[in-house]
This record gives C-alpha cells, structure tokens and sequence, in this order.
C-alpha cells in the first residue's frame, strides 16, 4: 500500500505539476490532489487489507477530469487579461495625445483587440472619440435649450403679462361657430360637391397620403368660405387608406366633420343628368359655372401622370365630362394641366361667388403660365402665324440680295 502511495505522488509529481505551474494553477491543483489523495487512499487506508491493489486507471481519470475543470476557469483571467493590457495601451496612446474615446466599453475593447493592423485600431478609435464628441455636443446643446426655457419661463413668470388675450379667445370661438353654422346651412341648401374616392388602386400609399393631405386643406378652405360646397365623399370604405390616413389627420375630430361619406356611387344619390366630371383629359371646356349642375372631382394625385383615367370613369358610367378653359385665360408655358385637389377648390368657390374666370384662374401656380391672354386665342394665333410669315418673306428676300451680290463679284474677278 505505501509503494502504490508513493508511485501515485510521484505520478501526480512529475506529471501534473509542471503543468500547473507552466498555467500558474499549482496551488489549486496541489489542494486537489492532495484531497483526492486523502478522501480516496488514506482514509480508506485503514479499511482496506494490504493485499488490496490500487486501480490507477480510475485515478487517472479523475485527475484528467480535474485538469480540465481547472483548464476551463482558467481561460477567464486569460481574457480578463488581455483586456486589461488593451485599456492599459488605450491609457498610454490617450497620455501620448492621440484620438482614443474617454469611456471604452467591453464590446468595444473586444472589437479593437481583433482588429487585424494598427492603423486599423487607429481608425476605429478615432471613430469612437468622434461619436463621443457628437454626444457630448448634442448633451450640452440640450442642457443649454433647458436652461433657455428655464430662464424665459422664469422672466414670463415674473412679468404680469397674461399668456393668452381673452378677446382673440372669444373672437376665434365666436368664428368658429359662424364657420360651422354656414356648413350645417350647406349641407342642408347649399350646392353638393362630390369627390370620388374609387381610386386607391390607382395610386400608392404614399400617393394617397398626399391626396388626403389635399382632401384636409379643400375642406379647411370650403370651411371658412362665404358661401360653402356640401362635400360628399362618395365610394367611400371604411377599411380603405384614404380612412385611415383622414384618422391620422383629424383624429376624434373625423366623427364631427359636417361633410357626408358614403360608399354609394355619386349616381346613385344623384341625377345622372346633373352631373359634370371636372377632368383635364375631357374634350370639351368648360365655358361658364352653372349653380344647378352637380361637380365630381376625382380624389386622385397621380405622380406618373396616367392620362385618361378619370375620364374613362366618367364614360364608363355614362357621365358628361368638362375641362377648365386653361388655354383659353392663361398662355400655358410647361408642366401638365393637372392641379391639385385644394386648387380646385378655390377656383370653384371662386367661380361660384364671382363667376370670373380671371380671377378664379389665379389659383393656378404661376410657374405654369408667362400671364393672361388679353385677346382670344384663335386671333393671337393669326397674328403669330402672320408675324412669322412676314419674317420669313423678309429673310427670303435678304438672302437673295446677298446671293445676287456675291454672284456679282465672282463674275467681275473673272
């Protein structure tokens, strides 16, 4: 039995502790080995008889395994290591005055160890102290907005001045009530409006958006007019985009607006005899605004310009169609004659008010027209088609004198 403790010393000796101390783990494995060595050998020394032999393969298993466990907490102060020499070279480069961030995360440090070259390490640590200086800056700037506020409500605090007048407060309530009182007036007597909603197919979310963006300023503008439209939003669905981008806009408002949406067609709540499609693809114009006709604008905003699409909704229902007389008022310089929803607006509640053309026209945005035609445009086109014939006389007969002049020279120099 003491040969086989011996053996077993000497083993764990010249086996396991170079191995320990190369790692530095020679005191943990001695405390190991040596409480293996007691649990295992000699306190069942005694119960053992001499003729008992000792199994050295078990042992040898259970001092591997011991090895490995004591491998594997070991890796972690390696790491921890190796981490720690990499803050210490980001100390010395930050006291040598080169760009290293003030705060290095662990992931970071990680990230600039398996940078594969130095100069590698140098941009991302640059990249680093610049992101720290933009969050510096933003962090100051926003300290520097709340001490401003602070101060301007202190000094607003002080002053007796009250934040808000009570008879503008009266006067836009008391305004608010006339606008609304004249559109509940119109939704009863007044003319109706119609706008087709039939064309989200025809146009994409962000396309719809900017109709509804036009829908919210026509029923702004008929709001505060005069004489207002009773707007009828017609092929109207519930679960459409046009619903929910109107619910982004007004909100709990959208329940309460004096407008009336249905998902019936236009033609079957009106007459098909009083209805006018108002499209810039229609053959005829549009010549005066007639109070008895009902108007259909399509709820369209169409950024490839797909001509033709409204007025084939109108002959496929059989509707009478009209343009406005564009040409006829304003010299037409660029640009297609598509306008936008809230400009139609305004130049039919201008033509219903006043029934001038000129002055409803000035809607128009002016970068599509050089200025209004003083002249009917069938005797401005006379007058420039004779201008250019009598320019091209002019020239013909120039040439010819030149000509017979040259000619003159060539024969008197031969």
């Amino acid at each position: 039995m003491q040969s086989a403790n011996m053996l077993l010393k000497k083993l764990v000796r010249y086996s396991v502790f170079p191995f320990a101390a190369q790692h530095g783990m020679k005191q943990d494995l001695f405390s190991l080995s040596r409480t293996l060595i007691l649990s295992h050998c000699l306190k069942e020394g005694s119960s053992r008889s001499p003729s008992e032999k000792l199994d050295l393969d078990a042992w040898k298993e259970v001092m591997k395994s011991g090895l490995q466990e004591v491998s594997v907490t070991a890796s972690e102060p390696k790491e921890t290591s190796t981490l720690a020499a990499a803050r210490e070279i980001l100390e010395m480069w930050r006291l040598a005055g080169r760009l290293v961030p003030e705060n290095v995360t662990e992931e970071q440090l990680k990230t600039f160890i398996e940078c594969p070259s130095k100069s590698a390490k140098k941009k991302f640590l640059k990249f680093l102290y610049l992101k720290e200086l933009h969050k510096k800056s933003e962090k100051r700037k926003t300290e520097e907005r709340r001490e401003r506020r602070l101060e301007m409500q202190e000094s607003t605090s002080k002053t007796e001045e009250p934040k808000r007048n009570p008879f503008l407060c009266l006067w836009t309530s008391s305004m608010d009530r006339i606008y609304n009182w004249r559109v509940a007036q119109s939704m009863i007597f007044g003319q109706p409006l119609v706008f087709d909603m039939s064309y989200e197919k025809d146009m994409s979310d962000r396309e719809v958006a900017n109709t509804v963006r036009q829908l919210v300023l026509s029923e702004s503008c008929n709001r505060r007019s005069v004489d207002p439209f009773h707007i009828h939003f017609c092929n109207f669905k519930d679960d459409s985009l046009y619903h929910k981008e109107f619910i982004k806009h007004y909100r709990e408002a959208w329940g309460k607006l004096l407008i009336t949406v249905t998902d019936q067609c236009y033609t079957d709540i009106f007459p098909k005899n009083k209805l006018v499609y108002l499209t810039a693809d229609s053959p005829k114009v549009m010549k005066t605004f007639d109070h008895d006709k009902i108007y259909i604008v399509g709820s369209m905003v169409d950024k490839s310009i797909k001509t033709g699409v409204s007025l084939a909704q109108a002959k496929r229902l059989g509707l009478e169609t009209a343009a406005l007389p564009l040409e006829k008022y304003l010299l037409w310089s660029r640009g297609a004659k598509n306008l936008t929803l809230d400009q139609m607006m305004h130049i039919l509640l201008t033509l219903k008010d006043t029934g001038d053309w000129k002055k409803a026209l000035e809607f128009v945005p002016k970068r599509k027209y050089t200025g209004f035609v003083n002249k009917p445009v069938h005797e401005l086109k006379t007058a420039l088609n004779l201008i250019n014939a009598l320019k091209l006389r002019k020239r013909q007969g120039e040439l010819r004198k030149q000509f017979a002049k040259n000619y003159s020279k060539k024969l008197t120099q031969k």
